[in-house]
């Protein structure tokens, strides 16, 4: 691997992330005791479930857009897909941000329903570029499929 082709890695990783620490830091301090306090489903998964799911997940999206970016922004389809991919992460960390930072059930549901729909359109983009991306955004549009459920429910519950 090229100088030039680990750099990008190292910052599309980065940059993912960078994203999931600045969402940490609304998540973290109202996991304690609002999400505590909260009436959740029984199909919940434990904190540290989550916390460690996304790890996973911030670097398979970290080397998906990586592959976009490696396979040249000249091309229209690469340069739209990498675009997206970064608005897309300002949906994700807005999310936490709602949720977490505002304890917005509601609205928290409305943001996530959107990213949903963003990674379904980045799905599509990646795959005109290159499937092996795309694929690798699949666990995370399932993961946000959850948390949309989840978030649903505990706005129903609470």
């Amino acid at each position: 691997m090229s100088r030039q082709n680990i750099l990008k890695l190292a910052i599309s990783l980065l940059t993912c992330y960078l994203a999931g620490a600045i969402g940490l830091l609304f998540t973290r301090p109202a996991v304690e005791f609002w999400y505590q306090s909260l009436v959740k489903p029984e199909f919940s998964p434990p904190d540290w479930i989550l916390a460690s799911v996304w790890l996973v997940l911030y670097a398979l999206m970290g080397i998906a857009v990586y592959l976009i970016w490696r396979s040249g922004l000249e091309d229209k389809s690469a340069r739209t897909a990498f675009v997206l991919f970064f608005a897309h992460l300002i949906i994700n960390v807005g999310w936490s941000i709602v949720f977490f930072g505002f304890q917005n059930i509601f609205w928290g549901l409305m943001t996530i329903i959107i990213l949903w729909g963003f990674i379904l359109v980045l799905l599509i983009a990646f795959s005109q570029v290159r499937k092996l991306a795309a694929a690798l955004l699949v666990p995370y549009w399932l993961w946000v499929t959850l948390a949309g459920v989840l978030n649903w429910y505990i706005w129903l519950l609470n």
